[in-house]
């Protein structure tokens, strides 16, 4: 049965119903419920902000371009394809032949389940309206999905017949009907349809295919699933021709053909998508562990993520690099902090922008503008480590900020820099929950394989997967990639599988797999938080207090130390390497830094015995006695600087040391040498050399150079770009709803008809007598009225409202457009009107 014929099936029994059809969109939201105007409130946030004034505006802003753009970039893949079906089905489209266009001839069981569900979400969502014998696609989504030369369709059909043959000549359409062995005509538009009906009946179009050749039917095997046009020489092959004769292809331009959609429709039978996909594909399980080694595995990456964060702000305590002249970390400070942290440098952008999305990490807005930790930092310092990772993996969720762009190019061709602009990507908190929620379907301990999960996200939004300017590949797809290896590193999975302390900070079961719908459950982000962190806390180690001293000047710490501990190890001791048990090395440097904080070599020897449960060996005892002895031998202070010591011949070994010639040094006496170079320079230079000078104020004593922390002064985390309006929470949906309501009521009110008739949509006009007499008249009788108002603006609006008091030239009643009451000076009110008997 052809297209026609089931349109012509479709529309006898419209007899009997047509009184009650919706005529247009408004109609047919106002015979909605409350519930139905509040789903699509829902699902299209921005038809909320501001509140329509009534019915009619609502549906006109829902069929504006970019509302309708915002809706289908929100579409199912199978709710698009139906919605393309419906763009080039006839309008209105009976229900059976939207089904046939998506099951084709043969019928397909799961598209039959599945399309009542995109048709309710489509007509939900105010994109299809109508009965089901008289489906309509707004008309702004038709002109977005119907095919044209300029926009094709995923369907690869292309224009009708009739729209083909708008601009052919008469005499041509009757050439082709003829070659086609179909009677002439006496009009062009009586050719048309008698073309259309036989390439729309199955039994007559098999009959005049079986009569082309191999050749032709192999040109229409290439132009069946698109794109259907195709160019041509100034003489056809004879194939070519044979179709061109008979309508099966038709002429778009001098050079280009175009294969009609009623045949392509009868070449693909009936079908208009060559693969519909009325179910969304499932993820699939790669492997499965135990969740007790999942918890474990993520409980050791949160723990290095801890480290991780506090060792790359601590290498920033005195400040770190300079902010580029249009923002962001320079490639070369990239690089440098990769390196310290010996980590790649797109696993070094992840952390920056971690630490710059927690609020731990800012510019400092000086004029010589550096990067430096926050006071946030400190107090993120000191709280336990659980509740560190909580705060760390809570912004993260809902940052736009998306470090995986780092060293891609904008629009413009510029590199993208880490803590830069142009950063920002607003699918990204939806893409995180949504790979988040997936993983979480699955039972507990199982890891996902990937492609399955991307499969799963282009479904869900296919129109919402194109890459940005600058940009390679799928954005879903790379957002979701970049999330399942951020998630890994903050601990939030372990070997690809959720944890059990993720899921509390997804609030979703821990004990079973949950659906994947919306993610926190009306529970506040931090609340859920909490709970994460309070499971975390016993899997993460103690921190302990002591480290193991070994003969090789190392120093082993068998878990995280304690602050203080770990704060003064750190100025003692160089990190070597990192891991589970972390090993500190002892270096003439780093002993000297120690004492050049104001420790003596007493106190160090005293720290060690304290914090270490093997004896302090000999030779880092050596080591730090021969550091001090030969610490402050030396005295830098500034001139422009010198150098002083009781020891001439040290100074007259340094002046015959060729690498002091950089440093500018000249004897002043005895024991004292001038210097060009700044006091730092100077103590830089000499301790390259192997000295260990220390510096002196002005009055000769020496200075204690303690690492006290830069920080910058109060920063805010960046606050993330809204993909969108945001959902409306259900107190003002369902303000929204009655505020609609009541100005529909307003708007469609039945009148009195006034003494001296308006024009129709004009405000009343009445004199300033016959408007007090009527409001006081309906304020004794508790009747509504209709008036016209202006505003102090000079806006005009029509309002129904209930008069209870008319006094000192205000008449105070209810609003039945606002829903509230409402006082009015009456010198504003253009006219007043009665309303009729039946809308008292």
């Amino acid at each position: 049965m052809g297209i026609g014929e089931l349109d012509r099936e479709a529309h006898v029994p419209e007899v009997t119903g047509a009184a009650a059809a919706p005529r247009t969109l408004a109609e047919a939201l106002r015979a909605r419920g409350d519930e139905g105007l509040a789903a699509l409130l829902r699902a299209r946030p921005d038809l909320v902000s501001p509140v329509p004034n009534d019915l009619t505006q609502l549906a006109t802003r829902a069929g504006t371009r970019g509302s309708v753009v915002r809706a289908l970039e929100r579409l199912d893949r199978f709710a698009l394809q139906t919605a393309e079906a419906l763009a080039v089905a006839p309008d209105p489209a009976p229900y059976p032949v939207l089904l046939e266009l998506l099951t084709g001839d043969e019928g397909d069981p799961e598209i039959e389940a599945a399309l009542p569900g995109a048709v309710a979400l489509l007509r939900e969502q105010a994109l299809v309206w109508g009965e089901d014998d008289r489906l309509r696609l707004v008309r702004t989504a038709r002109e977005l999905l119907a095919p044209s030369a300029q926009h094709p369709s995923p369907t690869g059909l292309g224009p009708t017949v009739a729209e083909a043959t708008s601009g052919m000549s008469p005499g041509r359409v009757q050439e082709i009907i003829a070659a086609a062995g179909l009677p002439g005509t006496h009009d062009p538009v009586s050719a048309v349809a008698v073309l259309t009906a036989l390439f729309t009946d199955r039994d007559r179009m098999g009959s005049l295919l079986d009569t082309a050749s191999p050749d032709a039917l192999s040109v229409l095997d290439r132009l069946v699933w698109g794109p259907p046009y195709g160019e041509v020489t100034a003489k056809p092959a004879a194939p070519v021709q044979w179709l061109r004769d008979r309508g099966l292809l038709l002429p778009v331009s001098p050079r280009t053909m175009v294969l009609p959609r009623e045949v392509a429709l009868h070449l693909r039978g009936g079908r208009a998508h060559r693969a519909p996909e009325p179910l969304a594909p499932k993820p699939v399980v790669q492997r499965e562990y135990r969740p007790q080694v999942v918890d474990l595995a993520a409980a050791g990456q949160a723990q290095l993520a801890l480290a991780t964060v506090e060792e790359l702000l601590k290498s920033w305590d005195r400040g770190g690099p300079q902010v580029l002249r249009a923002g962001g970390l320079s490639v070369r400070d990239l690089k440098r902090t990769a390196a310290a942290l010996d980590v790649s440098e797109e696993t070094t952008a992840f952390w920056l922008e971690l630490c710059y999305g927690a609020g731990l990490l800012a510019s400092d807005g000086e004029a010589d503008e550096r990067y430096a930790p926050t006071p946030a930092y400190d107090d993120w310092l000191d709280l336990p480590p659980a509740e560190r990772w909580a705060l760390l993996v809570t912004p993260w969720l809902t940052a736009t900020r998306t470090s995986g762009l780092v060293g891609g190019q904008d629009a413009k061709g510029r590199t993208l820099s880490v803590l830069g602009p142009d950063l920002d990507r607003s699918p990204a908190p939806e893409v995180r929950h949504r790979v988040l929620g997936l993983l979480a379907t699955l039972p507990p301990g199982s890891a996902a394989e990937p492609e399955s999960l991307f499969a799963r996200l282009r479904w869900e939004r296919p129109l919402r997967g194109a890459a940005s300017s600058g940009e390679r590949g799928d954005l879903r797809s790379s957002l979701a990639r970049w999330t399942l290896a951020e998630a890994e590193l903050l601990g939030l999975t372990g070997r690809g599988a959720l944890s059990g302390p993720a899921r509390a900070l997804l609030n979703l079961p821990l004990a079973e797999a949950a659906s994947a719908g919306e993610l926190g459950g009306g529970v506040e982000l931090s609340v859920a938080a909490g709970r994460a962190a309070t499971l975390l806390a016993p899997l993460l180690p103690e921190a302990v207090d002591h480290v193991l001293l070994q003969a090789d000047l190392t120093a082993v710490a068998p878990g995280p130390l304690r602050r203080p501990l770990a704060d003064a190890l750190a100025v003692l001791a160089d990190v070597e390497s990192k891991g589970g048990a972390t090993v500190y090395r002892f270096t003439p440097g780093s002993v000297r830094r120690a004492l050049d904080s104001g420790q003596t070599a007493t106190d160090l020897h005293e720290f060690l015995k304290a914090h270490s449960r093997t004896p302090v060996p000999q030779p880092l005892a050596y080591l730090i006695d021969d550091v001090a002895r030969r610490h402050g031998h030396l005295r830098v202070g500034a001139a422009s600087a010198y150098v002083r010591c009781d020891d001439d011949t040290v100074l007259g070994e340094i002046l015959a040391d060729r690498r002091s010639a950089s440093l500018g040094l000249r004897r002043l006496a005895p024991t004292v040498l001038a210097a060009q170079a700044d006091p730092a320079s100077l103590l830089d230079g000499l301790r390259s050399m192997g000295y260990a000078p220390a510096a002196e104020s002005t009055t000769g004593d020496v200075l204690i150079t303690r690492a006290d922390a830069y920080r910058t002064s109060a920063r805010t985390a960046p606050v993330p770009v809204p993909d969108g309006p945001p959902t409306p929470d259900t107190t003002l949906l369902g303000a929204a709803v009655k505020a609609i309501r009541a100005g529909d009521r307003a708007a469609t009110a039945v009148r009195r008809e006034p003494a001296a008739p308006t024009a129709a949509g004009a405000l009343p006009r009445t004199s300033a007598a016959e408007t007090l007499a009527t409001v006081q008249a309906a304020a004794m009788t508790g009747s509504a009225v209709w008036i016209g108002y202006v505003n102090a603006d000079g806006a005009a609006s029509q309002r129904v409202i209930a008069p209870v008091r008319v006094e000192g030239g205000f008449v105070t009643g209810y609003d039945h457009t606002a829903d509230e009451v409402r006082t009015y000076p009456l010198h504003r009110i253009t006219g007043v009107a009665e309303l009729a008997d039946d809308q008292v």
